[in-house]
């Protein structure tokens, strides 16, 4: 019986050890996260409207030359590419401001001001379009434009601008680096080409990047609550892609007229003014929201310059909603996590030293 008493509590203890091990065990394995499988939802979900941005914007019709974008850089901080010598790309596009001049309008070579407010430069160059009515195919195209228009820069007609630019001896050298196939390679097309190489190079990749590249913790909780909501109340049904934005485009007041909100004195057109198609009246192209934190003032007109304001008034005239002071402030958290570093490199102008 002593025996039998003993062999007993020898097999309890021994049970009793074993259960303790194997308590301790499960105590150390890495219990689930309920946290990254909620942010691995949401990126699923995120993946489903953004990408990440690329590198740059070079295409096979627009392939990048280092040559290429040092002229296009040149020129384009030049204010020599104005009719007085006062402004330049950089005027109205200032990459030290995110690519914006953060004016309503902008003033032009001789004093006066344009009709609709300065889109940001940067990533402008993964648009589908250019200009608030899509006016400009690429941002080569796009690139010419400003040059010769009256308001803007001024320049009397391509010849005038080639024959200055051929008098420079800096430009003489800059062509024929980025063009040493062509004998005259100053052309207006070519400092447009040049321009347009400079402004592939600008992408801006912030946190939103990272997160949407699988790293979970690139955003706050603050910010991913906020991607949340901005993709529940709808606003994905217009900013979507790499920029969010920039590759369609919707009519501003969608459900209610804009003017009583905004303050909008002007009675802008939009796309009909380019189209002269009565369908495209108050169509604008959906601006990309990167950076948004510092491209303001806002809309086609400049006339709102609270990111806040913005927000709650897409509601009412894209969304027919009335969005909430939480909504607001999440969507508005979020947009913020858009913001990212320009390279120094880019903010330094070429022909500071000779201006």
């Amino acid at each position: 019986m002593k025996n039998y008493f003993t062999l007993l509590i020898i097999f309890s203890a021994f049970i009793f050890i074993s259960t303790s091990c194997g308590s301790g065990e499960e105590a150390t394995q890495t219990p689930v996260d309920s946290t990254s499988i909620k942010a691995q939802a949401l990126l699923d979900k995120a993946s489903q409207f953004f990408q990440p941005l690329p590198d740059n914007a070079a295409d096979e019709t627009h392939p990048i030359t280092d040559a290429k974008v040092s002229l296009g850089k040149m020129l384009y901080y030049d204010t020599r590419l104005s009719m007085t010598g006062k402004n330049s790309c950089n005027s109205c596009h200032n990459l030290n401001t995110y690519g914006v001049d953060n004016e309503k309008t902008s003033l032009g070579d001789a004093g006066k001001r344009g009709t609709r407010n300065s889109p940001t430069v940067l990533n402008a160059a993964l648009h589908s379009t250019q200009f608030w009515d899509g006016r400009a195919k690429d941002v080569e195209e796009q690139a010419g434009m400003p040059v010769m228009n009256p308001v803007e820069m001024a320049i009397p007609h391509e010849g005038f601008m080639v024959k200055r630019l051929a008098n420079i001896i800096e430009y003489q050298e800059g062509f024929k680096a980025a063009f040493p196939e062509q004998e005259n390679p100053i052309t207006f097309v070519n400092m447009a080409n040049a321009i347009g190489a400079f402004e592939r190079t600008l992408i801006t990749p912030s946190k939103f990047d990272d997160f949407l590249k699988g790293d979970l913790a690139a955003l706050s909780a603050e910010e991913q609550h906020g991607l949340k909501v901005f993709m529940q109340v709808g606003c994905t049904n217009c900013h979507i892609g790499p920029v969010l934005g920039g590759n369609m485009f919707q009519k501003f007041g969608l459900f209610k007229d804009y003017h009583p909100l905004t303050g909008s004195e002007n009675d802008d057109a939009g796309r009909m003014d380019f189209t002269k198609s009565e369908i495209d009246k108050d169509m604008f192209k959906v601006p990309s929201l990167r950076n948004i934190e510092k491209t303001f003032p806002y809309f086609h007109d400049g006339s709102i310059a609270e990111l806040n304001k913005v927000i709650r008034i897409m509601g009412e005239v894209q969304l027919n909603k009335n969005l909430s002071d939480e909504e607001v402030t999440s969507i508005e958290i979020f947009l913020k996590a858009l913001t990212a570093d320009v390279p120094e490199s880019v903010k330094q102008n070429p022909l500071a030293v000779n201006q």
